[in-house]
């Protein structure tokens, strides 16, 4: 049997790793320090780290491919009890019990935890002829998902575990319903209008906009898809003269009494729900029941949006999420980060200022610029031309995977393929994002470019198991 390597998917992983230092080094780099190999210093530690991954990367290699679905459930399970351990013996770090010490040595677990994730995923989905057809087979799915993502969370690490969100495009690859990812969408959208517009309050407290506005989103949905998909247009049209009529009469009756727009626009939910479900008993279209459903779902879950926002998230998320909607500027404190890294970004210009020539970057004004805010770096010392040709690598190696994937005759290989592609173009969009000012700051690594060993070991892992499965395709055959 012969075996075949990507070189290509090694050839750039290894020009990110190494641009990575390089860049490791121009983020933490001062005038008095000499030399990138000063192991006292950020620049030599990450160079540690490299070599420590590449001797993993070949470890994995040398490894028989078949041990990696035979022992897929002993290395989840294994993470799993490492998760729960780190909760109660893990010191606090800047709110979060995350990270277990070994001497000088830290590491985070819930950064293997993907790995041990994707594995046991591909190990059930390729198993007993699975097929992901119904919302019922993907409850084992959502098990394995959830069990690592609340632990995470109960490490109060929210940034790692919303990473796990990244396995419903494996999911939607492998035959889910779109619907969901649908579903998904409209809840970021609801949950946005809810929270954006919840301080803007109409007529003289009378409701906010933001549950206006998030009801008339769940109206208009029922409209289009009665009226365009299910082509019940009578049905649609009385729906919307029925809206009309609901929204002249409060109008009208709120001249002489006080009415709560909140509380019409909620009714006009629930009576446009009860709507379909009659529709549905008499004339059995067989297509409103799920329609009412998710209407009713994103009523309540609109109406728990406050709850959500209150007290659920911790402050430091909620004031992240007010500056990100432009509900609270806050350019001292939690919008700190994001307006300095636009600052660096925007003055490196297109070329920017050249290799260790960044004044925002010598300075220190942006905090976490060598780990979560890495790509900063790259924008003000290399330039658009040079951040833009980093994004066009790593979508070189998201297509590398994606071929990868697509040429395995193995449902296991290809499975844990879309995974490591799933997680990383999650990791890359929300890295990016939250560096422009387009998504909330949830501290999570750049793909080997951000300073640290545990994500540099967990990525490199994720990428060298994938490799050493796909070099285990028989060739002519």
């Amino acid at each position: 049997m012969k075996y075949a390597l990507d070189w290509t998917t090694v050839g750039i992983y290894l020009f990110l790793v190494f641009f990575g230092w390089l860049n490791v080094y121009g983020a933490s780099y001062d005038f008095d320090q000499s030399s990138i190999f000063d192991f006292s210093q950020r620049a030599g530690k990450q160079f540690v780290w490299i070599l420590t991954a590449f001797g993993l990367a070949g470890v994995i290699l040398l490894f028989d491919s078949r041990l990696f679905n035979i022992f897929s459930y002993v290395f989840y399970v294994a993470i799993i009890l490492l998760l729960i351990v780190t909760i109660f013996v893990a010191s606090d770090v800047k709110g979060s019990r995350s990270w277990l010490e070994f001497g000088p040595i830290s590491f985070q677990p819930a950064e293997l935890a993907k790995t041990a994730t994707a594995l046991a995923l591909a190990k059930f989905m390729s198993s007993y002829n699975y097929k992901l057809k119904t919302w019922k087979d993907l409850i084992p799915l959502g098990i394995i998902v959830f069990i690592p993502f609340a632990l995470i969370i109960l490490q109060k690490e929210t940034g790692s575990a919303l990473v796990f969100l990244a396995f419903l495009l494996m999911f939607y690859r492998e035959g889910m319903n779109g619907i969901f990812l649908l579903l998904g969408l409209l809840a970021i959208v609801l949950f946005v209008v809810a929270i954006g517009f919840s301080q803007t309050i109409i007529q003289n407290d009378r409701g906010t906009l933001g549950m206006a506005l998030a009801m008339s989103i769940i109206l208009l949905i029922q409209f289009c898809y009665a009226f365009f998909f299910n082509r019940q247009r009578k049905e649609a049209l009385t729906l919307l003269l029925g809206v009309v009529g609901i929204a002249a009469a409060s109008y009208v009756l709120n001249i002489w009494f006080k009415i709560n727009y909140d509380y019409i626009a909620i009714g006009t939910v629930v009576a446009s729900c009860v709507y379909w479900i009659i529709i549905e008993m008499f004339n059995r279209h067989r297509k409103y029941w799920l329609l009412a459903l998710i209407s009713f779902g994103s009523l309540l879950f609109c109406y728990s949006a406050d709850y959500i926002f209150n007290d659920v998230l911790e402050p430091h998320q909620q004031v992240r999420i007010k500056v990100l909607l432009n509900m609270d500027d806050d350019l001292t404190g939690a919008g700190y980060n994001v307006n300095q890294s636009k600052i660096a970004i925007g003055s490196g210009g297109f070329l920017g200022k050249g290799y260790l020539n960044g004044t925002q970057t010598k300075l220190k004004y942006v905090p976490e610029q060598d780990t979560d805010f890495i790509f900063c770096t790259v924008g003000e010392e290399w330039g658009f031309v040079g951040s833009a040709a980093v994004l066009l690598v790593y979508l070189w190696l998201l297509l590398r995977i994606i071929q990868i994937a697509e040429r395995q005759r193995d449902p296991f290989t290809r499975i844990y393929a879309y995974c490591v592609a799933s997680i990383f173009f999650f990791h890359l969009t929300i890295n990016v994002g939250m560096v422009l000012g387009i998504m909330p700051v949830i501290g999570i690594p750049l793909p080997f470019l951000s300073y640290g060993g545990s994500s540099l070991w967990s990525f490199t892992i994720l990428l060298f198991i994938l490799l050493r499965l796909d070099a285990a395709r028989r060739i002519g055959s």
